[in-house]
């Protein structure tokens, strides 16, 4: 059953502030949720060393340069196979309806704890003299 356009917003209005939040946070999840590139990758870095094998019994028959491109599709067919998929920045839908990247920039930090002092400093240290 298709979620309400009242509840999509909801939703959307939802991942954006876990990305506003903690954006890696949201990048690991984003990936878990979606199996089919690491399925499709799979896929194709199996028929990939298949290939390779194949290109390495031709090379055992003709010459040693094509079961040396057989092996070198096999070695790339694995990498290709056990690397993630890049993923883009994620974007965010402002509150006027424009989208961009989600803000990388630090966070405001609340309350004054000691911690958050030691933070400002940290980031003051240029602009006091004491580098």
């Amino acid at each position: 059953m298709p979620l309400s356009e009242h509840e999509q917003r909801m939703l959307e209005q939802l991942e954006q502030a876990l990305v506003a939040e903690d954006p890696k946070f949201a990048s690991n999840m984003e990936g878990a949720r979606r199996g089919g590139p690491t399925r499709l990758r799979w896929i194709i870095g199996i028929v990939g060393v298949l290939a390779g094998l194949g290109l390495v019994l031709v090379g055992i028959q003709t010459t040693m340069w094509v079961g040396a491109a057989g092996f070198a599709v096999m070695v790339a067919a694995v990498a290709f196979a056990l690397t993630p998929p890049r993923r883009g920045k994620l974007a965010v839908v402002r509150d006027d309806g424009s989208t961009g990247p989600a803000s990388s920039g630090r966070r405001q930090k609340s309350g004054s704890g000691f911690m958050n002092k030691l933070d400002d400093r940290w980031d003051r240290r240029g602009q006091d003299g004491w580098n």
